[in-house]
């Protein structure tokens, strides 16, 4: 074979014309767009700080959002294009109708705003050797050592014995009290945590939160007399009794505001990224929207972390109900096959955090299919666990149509999944959408510290992943 030595600008525009480089953001970005970056992440952390709860989210969904337009659906008229929906106070949806009937299309975005942390248990207050604590349940996936010997907030609603709520937060105010969960001692940890498996090292049961240690002045011979100041303090505070504990719903999460991390300020560290670094991107992108092509829904779900069941989670009717409410208002025939007709010529993005690699447990990373921190927003188009087990996989087509959208939007992404086949994985809310006939692949950027107390974004992959949600409404 007699083949000819390429020269060097030879070998340039070849490697130009075929190959896909993996090049940060950053540097690709006008000075004008690295400026938007920064404060599209200072407003993000301004969400992220007044929304710790999937209530607190959706309250903050609804206020930015009625501030730009948006009617709750059953005080809509005819003439209004942009509608609200919450549901529970768990869940909300935002929709703009577009140009075409939804029969032809409709485009959805579905974020998740609930994260990992711990709930408070139905009974939750006792006292032990003269100190009051709570007992909690964690919910989602967690390490449990992250959350021991830290300073904790409580967020959350009280529902009183006379139907009156009580909405809480304990631990955020400058002049608030924190709480935390005790850790053993080095000198005594040798055969309660250092001989054992890091999951085992810190119980589930041991997850007790302190909340008191100052005694009820009383009778000599009384017991308890801290677990009842600490139930005194909530009467006087919040006119509760113990049994009002039972119908409440606290969250127990990480005290303290998000930050910028790093000295030139790159990335974001934050309590619950996963998912509402999305779910931000998600709301930004639509309160912009005027009249899109085809009509544009924002979904922001509850109870991904646990399975997505519940009736505020993505196996629920919410989003049924969110498009009947949507054929009502637009005039189109209310009926099953009219709705299954509309999902079966949709596209949607489930939008949802990737893992980065981490430079420092690259053993568990598929370096050249993993996401890299700083590259911008990542499609996955397959999550699931050992042989896509549990997981949508995304279409070449619809891979495709995205890819096209993007790049003609001069949106910067990679592609990527979340580590070697056989280390684990995930999954998102991207399978229930399919099993209802709907296009859809994942998308958003990656973190690291995923499910920790404080999770890492790249500002580059936050404000690129808000670009490439308005792109996808406009394409």
């Amino acid at each position: 074979m007699n083949e000819k030595r390429l020269s060097k600008s030879e070998w340039k525009r070849l490697e130009k014309g075929l190959c896909r480089p993996k090049r940060p953001v950053w540097p690709r970005l006008s000075a004008k767009d690295r400026k938007e970056a920064f404060l599209y992440a200072n407003s993000y952390r301004e969400f992220i700080d007044r929304a710790k709860t999937e209530r607190e989210t959706v309250k903050a969904i609804r206020d930015l959002a009625q501030k730009m337009g948006f009617m709750p659906v059953r005080e809509a008229k005819a003439e209004d294009r942009r509608l609200l929906w919450t549901f529970k106070a768990k869940a909300a949806a935002l929709a703009v109708i577009g140009k075409a009937p939804i029969s032809e299309e409709i485009r959805i975005i579905a974020s998740h705003i609930d994260s990992p942390r711990l709930d408070l248990k139905q009974n939750p207050l006792y006292e032990e050797e003269e100190m009051a604590f709570l007992k909690t349940h964690y919910y989602g996936g967690i390490k449990k050592f992250h959350w021991v010997a830290r300073p904790l907030a409580i967020h959350g609603l009280v529902v009183k014995g006379d139907g009156s709520t009580v909405p809480i937060e304990l631990g955020e105010g400058p002049d608030d009290p924190v709480f935390t969960i005790n850790d053993i001692l080095p000198h005594l940890a040798h055969k309660v945590q250092t001989e054992k498996k890091v999951s085992e090292a810190v119980p589930a049961e041991k997850l007790n939160v302190l909340i008191g240690g100052i005694p009820l002045l009383g009778p000599e011979d009384v017991k308890d007399a801290v677990r009842l100041r600490i139930l005194k303090a909530l009467n006087e505070r919040y006119g509760l009794v113990e049994e009002d504990l039972i119908s409440a719903e606290l969250e127990v999460v990480p005290a303290g505001p998000s930050r910028d991390v790093g000295l030139d300020r790159a990335f974001v560290g934050a309590y619950g990224q996963d998912d509402r670094s999305c779910a931000y991107a998600c709301l930004n992108s639509i309160l912009g929207l005027e009249v899109p092509p085809v009509t544009a829904i924002a979904l922001f779900l509850d109870k991904e972390e646990i399975g997505s069941d519940g009736n505020t989670g993505a196996k629920s009717s919410f989003f049924e109900a969110v498009v009947y409410d949507i054929m009502r208002h637009c005039g189109s025939p209310i009926k099953a096959k009219g709705l299954v007709d509309i999902f079966m010529v949709s596209k949607a993005i489930s939008a949802d955090v990737t893992a980065g690699i981490d430079p420092n447990y690259k053993e568990v990373h598929e370096e050249r299919n993993d996401a890299l921190i700083g590259h911008g927003i990542c499609i996955t188009k397959y999550t699931g666990s050992r042989g896509k087990y549990s997981a949508n996989d995304a279409h070449a087509e619809y891979v495709n149509w995205l890819r096209r959208i993007w790049n003609s939007s001069g949106i910067l992404w990679q592609a990527g999944e979340m580590g070697k086949v056989d280390e684990g994985g995930g999954g998102t809310v991207a399978k229930y959408f399919a099993q209802r006939g709907i296009d859809i692949i994942d998308a958003g950027p990656p973190l690291l510290n995923m499910h920790s107390p404080f999770e890492i974004a790249h500002k580059a992959d936050l404000f690129m992943s808000a670009r490439a949600y308005k792109a996808f409404y406009l394409g």
